[in-house]
């Protein structure tokens, strides 16, 4: 509870009102509360302060009073009373895909299902008994094994987001010891893996400042428990929810080291078999000859380069053909952030955005961007206030003379059109036919499998008024899996018809995944990177770029693989294609 924002607050209590069955108009009102105090720019404590809060749309003299609880004390005692009402397994409940309040609701009352545990004992055990209840038929209950399997497999793993965050507030403690150097993170966090198990750090330092270090690492703030603490290592559990390493390392082995850390084990037993056959040793404190003597070790690249190697990305090192590339001098040069020249998905108020056309506007020139566009969601998606054909138009027209007042960044207005379940569109031709730039993306019926959901997008790439399909397998890292997608004909067809494939940057989504854009890279297909934005902060959603970056990388996507590294010009000659 005490990492928990004051929106979270405000929509959890909607959560177990609507669990226990309140008033619907109660329930909406925090909902509504929760959203506004998320979207909010104003400063709560300056507002509490004057006496003002219920100038917020939305909040009237009982929300205000709350919203001071918590600002005084970090928590609401209503909320704390409505958490010890329900079984708290209920609230686990609906991090679940397909389980709602409603249908939490009923399992509890009805199936005396409390939490997880529970409903998976009951999936296997009496599923009969959760069919009699209302809404739960066979479909439904394996759409819930589903659902649960995805969610073990995704238990104990950090989103790289979140992972970066804690490393880097990690990195930041170790740099402040006495004698810490060099600080770089290592393992799957830096390889870029989309989701992180646990966090690897190495500090470069001496022997005399080594135990200092860890023992000012295993003291930290956000260390629940210490699991080692040695003279040159230390082992701890970070808020409860992920193990981090520190390893104090000297210079002439900090490379190899941190070569050893980074690497999958795949990758490194490729490495160490190709030094066993020159008749070198490989491990994390350098590499050495047969008699023993160290060769390379203070910097990686002298360790691929002793191995007669090209220095691979960290993000390529999976055992996935690098180092044959590497060896043969072809690996990719890989697209880097200071590549991207536009973002070509983001949403305003017109939708279910937070800032105006302007705003967008400003922030995307405030990046250095040659190009931009605003893609609102189309009439079809509601909970989002999705445009219909009326207006779109109106608001396409207020696009472009906005982008009018501005001659230093070409402003495009586009639209985010729903694919529906059979793959048609939720806007016709003629309305497509009148905008500068088209993403198509799935946004329902996301559990579709086998070909009949390649099928979908296949028909939506066919349609030549779509540039991109948007998010493609609609997952969610870690809470839905998204549909299963044959990225292999996908991929063909989006080449076929110079159609482009999003990265969506959004640290949730990260789709395409890694594997994907590596096949969409083979198959000769346009891929394009794009934040997704709902807010014009340069630092906020529009920073995630980086996140999309790192999956091309990952996928060995060159700059000239993705749309929107190329120039203005380029771009308006393909979107003329």
């Amino acid at each position: 509870m005490s990492d928990q924002t004051l929106p979270d607050v405000f929509a959890e209590m909607a959560d177990i009102l609507e669990i226990l069955g309140e008033d619907r108009f109660r329930v909406s009102s925090y909902r509504k509360v929760a959203r506004i105090l998320s979207e909010t720019s104003e400063d709560l404590a300056a507002l509490a302060e004057e006496g003002n809060l219920t100038k917020l749309a939305g909040v009237g003299k009982g929300t205000a009073e709350k919203i001071e609880q918590f600002l005084a004390a970090g928590k609401i005692a209503q909320h704390q009373e409505l958490r010890v009402g329900i079984p708290p397994g209920l609230l686990e409940l609906l991090t679940i895909q397909g389980l709602g309040p409603k249908t939490v609701s009923k399992l509890w009352r009805e199936g005396n299902i409390t939490g997880p545990h529970e409903l998976r004992s009951a999936l296997t055990s009496q599923p009969e008994a959760l069919m009699a209840i209302e809404g739960l038929g066979a479909k439904k209950l394996e759409q819930l094994r589903e659902a649960l399997s995805f969610a073990d497999a995704s238990a104990g793993r950090l989103r790289l987001d979140e992972a970066e965050a804690v490393a880097e507030t990690l990195r930041a403690g170790v740099a402040a010891c006495p004698g810490a150097e060099r600080i770089e993170p290592a393992g799957s966090l830096r390889r870029r893996r989309e989701t992180v198990g646990d966090i690897d750090l190495l500090c470069e330092g001496d022997e005399s400042h080594a135990a200092d270090i860890i023992a000012a690492f295993t003291a930290g703030k956000r260390a629940t428990r210490v699991l080692a603490q040695g003279k040159t290592k230390g082992s701890v559990i970070v808020d409860g929810r992920i193990q981090s390493d520190l390893r104090v390392v000297g210079r002439k082995s900090f490379g190899a080291a941190l070569a050893y850390f980074t690497g999958s084990k795949a990758h490194n037993v490729a490495l160490r078999e190709m030094a066993l056959r020159r008749k070198f040793k490989l491990n994390e404190y350098g590499l050495f000859d047969a008699a023993g003597k160290q060769i390379a070790g203070a910097r990686e690249e002298d360790i691929y380069a002793a191995l007669e190697l090209a220095w691979v990305p960290p993000e390529l090192r999976e055992d996935r053909g690098e180092l044959a590339a590497a060896a043969e001098g072809k690996l990719p040069k890989l697209v880097e952030v200071g590549d991207i020249r536009g973002d070509l998905h983001m949403h305003t108020t017109a939708s279910d955005g937070h800032n105006s056309i302007e705003e967008m506007i400003d922030a995307c020139r405030a990046l250095g961007y040659e190009y931009m566009a605003i893609t609102e969601h189309s009439r079809s998606q509601v909970q989002a206030n999705g445009l219909d054909e009326s207006r779109l138009a109106e608001h396409v027209r207020e696009i472009r003379a906005a982008g009018a007042r501005h001659k230093d960044i070409v402003v495009l207005a586009g639209v985010e059109v729903d694919i529906f379940k059979d793959g048609g569109l939720d806007l016709p031709d003629r309305v497509l036919g009148e905008l500068d730039f088209v993403t198509a993306s799935p946004h329902s019926a996301l559990s579709m499998k086998g070909p009949e959901a390649t099928d979908r997008l296949i028909r939506a790439i066919e349609n030549p008024h779509v540039d991109v399909i948007g998010h493609p397998s609609g997952r969610l890292i870690g809470r839905r899996a998204g549909m299963e997608i044959d990225i292999a004909r996908l991929a063909a067809a989006a080449a076929a018809h110079d159609t482009a494939l999003e990265i969506n940057a959004h640290p949730s989504r990260l789709d395409l995944r890694d594997t994907h854009v590596r096949a969409a890279v083979d198959a000769g297909a346009k891929l394009l990177i794009c934040t997704d934005a709902h807010e014009a902060d340069p630092n906020g959603q529009l920073s995630l770029m980086r996140f999309g970056v790192d999956t091309a990388r990952r996928g060995w996507a060159t700059p000239a693989d993705v749309i929107n590294t190329h120039p203005a010009a380029w771009l308006a000659k393909w979107l003329a294609r």
